[in-house]
């Protein structure tokens, strides 16, 4: 029998599939997505990963045993020095400012699902909060090598965004969250957990088409 966490991508295949034809995600791929709509993708994401780190710290205080609580400590740790040094080095390549990251204004779909994230962490079960936090991990992780193993587009910004999710130590946090998933998903409900991936997925979906049709903050795509 499968593991967990490929019970729940099963879950989700239909969904997870339309992110790897999604055209923004294609046009990484190829390097024709047009900047202006990757700008709105790195200013949103500036923002979710805050709210992520939120999830992240919730699930070292909620983790049930050393270890995992120490792998969630110095994933928190990552991202708020790290990760979050490169997200404004990266978005100077595209001419974003960090004063324009620090005043940029959350746009629905970001803020929707980062609210479902940190709620599930703060008032689901641990099982829950592992299984809204793999879709991000993974789902990251697949769409980097897929478009890896398509080749590298000629635009450098482009080709270095599919390097950092195409990356062995990429892959290995995936790995991490996936077994980490399927241990916990030996004792947890099976239907709470399939929800809360199932409905991360769905908002990582929403998050590329947001990036790609466009949103205001009352939500009106153009």
């Amino acid at each position: 029998m499968s593991g967990r966490s490929e019970r729940l991508r099963m879950a989700a295949a239909e969904i997870w599939e339309a992110q790897h034809t999604h055209p923004f995600v294609r046009g990484i791929g190829d390097g024709s997505l047009p900047a202006e709509r990757f700008k709105v993708w790195l200013r949103q994401d500036w923002l979710f990963l805050i709210e992520y780190a939120r999830l992240l710290a919730l699930g070292a205080a909620r983790a049930p045993d050393l270890d995992t609580m120490t792998r969630f400590a110095d994933l928190t740790r990552g991202i708020l020095s790290d990760e979050m040094s490169l997200h404004r080095s990266y978005a100077g390549e595209f001419g974003i400012s960090p004063e324009e990251l620090e005043v940029e204004p959350m746009l629905p779909t970001t803020q929707a699902y980062t609210d479902f994230l940190v709620r599930t962490a703060s008032a689901g079960d641990f099982a829950e909060l592992v299984a809204a936090l793999l879709p991000c991990m993974w789902g990251y992780s697949e769409v980097g090598e897929r478009l890896a193993a398509s080749g590298r587009p000629s635009e450098p910004r482009y080709a270095a965004w599919i390097d950092m999710y195409a990356s062995e130590e990429f892959a290995e946090l995936a790995a991490w969250c996936r077994a980490l998933t399927d241990r916990v998903g030996e004792w947890a409900d099976p239907e709470r957990m399939e929800r809360a991936f199932v409905t991360s997925s769905r908002y990582e979906l929403a998050f590329w088409e947001m990036a790609w049709s466009g949103e205001d903050c009352l939500g009106v795509s153009h």
